[in-house]
């Protein structure tokens, strides 16, 4: 392909509202532009990218045994209300809503568990019939309340989307195993770093779920892992070692009332008593559906959410507003005490980095004091504990006891393992060799393709622009015309550029009427791998030029064996 007639325009400026990498690189590059928050167009260049990884997705899903369909994007409501999602996910603002003419209710799935089940049950009744895995590679929409980083979280966006069926739980781990087997794969041929982690399975619900996270800074997620071990969790599901107690082997000491005039927070008190934070317990209250709850840990220590919810068994779960926690406790915010708490009316859980503490400070329910000497065992009752505090770095490992360390990541994949929940919701059901009848065991798993070319982009950029691993590149080869107007670097540069395409190479063929200066530039910001210059001093001497984008190296070769070159460090390129 020529670029002068090639629709593609790069940008010098990074747009305004562009805060991630990728986001900023791929507009740049002229790959994506924006339409509407969260909803971008791919440009011809953007496309190819795009194009290969699904293909890559498709190739590695074929290879597993699993069957490609299509399901309908656009879903009707009682289909949803038949699995219990709708009213779940209009609550937490994940479906766009619509209707029709006739003012039937529809949605625009992000998923497809209704969907494929409604399938499998219509045609499934034996277990001679499983196990079977069916995907799909379709756009998916998801009504996000702050859409942002380009492809990385969006509005509108291209999935791959996997549902197993089998008979039994064992056949669950096979099916799920070929799956986990598959995304490492694609991972690996996209050239990505990255790691496995065990994550919260949220509103998709089931047993056992896991992560694929690509490494780097500007990742939105937390990945938790151990050196020593191997663990890894997300930060919802990331667990800890039992930390070490700042009141270890203590003797108890009185409880006393201690004046802390306008000093509400952690921080102020900590600071007005000259204390650490981990000496004090913090009393937080939440509300939920089923009423109010209060969470006591550690001062230093965070709430991870996520975990409290299971905790608690609870599905939405909110910090209660000022007016709303003295109205259940009877104490302003920052002076709630556990021992003053109303514990008929209230639901009070304590986390298991406060189970021994001895001379804690925490409210004393009024405002303005606190107390000394707390000691939980003696001067309040705990009716339920759970570990529900944020893992950090250096914490613990909750398998070998080495210290944590904390990484920045991005989700890319993720496998669930569902069990019967969509299948007993929607009679999705086999019989056995004895003729009993049960529900499949599912899995479902899913690929966010943009984010997982965005993704590329995060890991593999620097100050120039993209530097594509081969497989995701637009074009692996960038072929630069130095100066079109002389007659014999253009008839030459001519003639290579049909070379290589008689070859089947992947090459694009800057032949513009530009400066060489704004060509090197355009090439290394749209991160074309290999790069071919035909111009110059070295075409003066019968030479070309070939530069390897990820680290700029420049090796010269005749002209006449230019092709054989470009060849070679392909294949040095496929190798790593």
């Amino acid at each position: 392909m020529r670029w002068s007639r090639y629709f593609l325009q790069t940008v010098r400026e990074a747009p305004g509202d562009a805060e991630a990498v990728s986001h900023i690189l791929l507009t740049r590059a002229g790959m994506i532009r924006r339409l509407a928050a969260g909803i971008y167009s791919l440009t011809p260049l953007g496309l190819r990218s795009h194009r290969k990884c699904e293909r890559i997705v498709r190739e590695e899903m074929d290879r597993s045994g699993a069957l490609e369909v299509e399901l309908p994007i656009l879903q009707p409501r009682e289909l949803w209300e038949e699995s219990g999602r709708w009213e779940r996910y209009e609550r937490e603002e994940i479906l766009f809503h619509l209707k029709d003419r006739k003012a039937g209710d529809y949605c625009l799935a992000p998923t497809a568990e209704e969907a494929v089940t409604t399938m499998v049950r219509a045609g499934v009744t034996s277990y001679r019939q499983l196990p079977v895995t069916l995907y799909q590679i379709r756009t998916k929409f998801r009504d996000e309340i702050r859409p942002r980083f380009g492809l990385m979280r969006g509005r509108e966006f291209l999935m791959y989307d996997g549902y197993s069926f089998d008979a039994g739980e064992e056949g669950l781990d096979r099916s799920y195993a070929a799956q986990d087997a598959a995304y490492r794969a694609i991972f690996r041929r996209c050239g990505l770093d990255f790691t496995v982690v065990q994550a919260d399975s949220g509103a998709i619900g089931g047993t056992a779920s896991e992560e694929f996270m690509v490494l780097a800074d500007t990742g939105e997620d937390a990945v938790v892992s151990c050196a020593a071990c191997g663990y890894g969790a997300n930060l919802e599901k990331a667990e800890t070692g039992r930390r070490p107690a700042p009141w270890r082997d203590e003797t108890e000491a009185p409880l006393v009332e201690v004046p802390t005039p306008g000093k509400g927070g952690i921080d102020d008190v900590v600071n007005f008593l000259g204390i650490t934070a981990a000496r004090m317990i913090k009393c937080l209250v939440y509300e939920s559906e089923q009423g109010y709850a209060v969470a006591l840990l550690r001062g230093d220590l965070e709430v991870n959410e996520v975990a409290l919810k299971h905790v608690l068994g609870v599905e939405h779960l909110a910090l209660a507003s000022e007016e709303k926690v003295e109205r259940a406790t009877g104490a302003p915010v920052g002076y709630v005490g556990p021992h003053k708490l109303p514990w008929e009316k209230l639901r009070v859980v304590a986390d298991e980095s406060i189970r021994d503490a001895v001379n804690a400070v925490t409210g004393a329910g009024r405002r303005d004091w606190h107390v000394a000497g707390f000691v939980l065992r003696r001067d309040a009752k705990v009716e339920q504990w759970g570990s529900f505090a944020q893992a950090r770095a250096g914490d613990p490992c909750p398998r070998c006891g080495k210290p944590l360390a904390i990484a920045r990541g991005i989700e890319v994949g993720h496998i669930f393992k569902l069990g019967t929940k969509y299948s007993k919701a929607l009679g999705c059901a086999y019989t056995d060799e004895k003729g009993e009848s049960h529900p499949a065991v599912m899995g479902t798993y899913g690929i966010g393709v943009g984010r997982t070319m965005a993704s590329a982009v995060e890991q593999h950029h620097d100050g120039d622009g993209i530097v594509w691993p081969l497989s995701l590149a637009p074009f692996e080869i960038a072929l630069v015309s130095l100066n079109p107007a002389d007659a014999p670097t253009r008839e030459a540069a001519d003639a290579l550029y049909d070379a290589l395409r008689q070859a089947g190479m992947d090459v694009f063929y800057d032949d513009r009427d530009e400066r060489p200066g704004v060509k090197f530039k355009d090439a290394d910001l749209i991160g074309f791998p290999i790069r071919v210059n035909v111009g110059g001093r070295a075409f003066k001497e019968g030479q070309v030029e070939i530069v390897r984008r990820r680290d700029k190296n420049v090796r010269t070769a005749p002209l006449a064996g230019a092709l054989e070159a470009v060849r070679a460090l392909r294949a040095e390129l496929l190798g790593g």
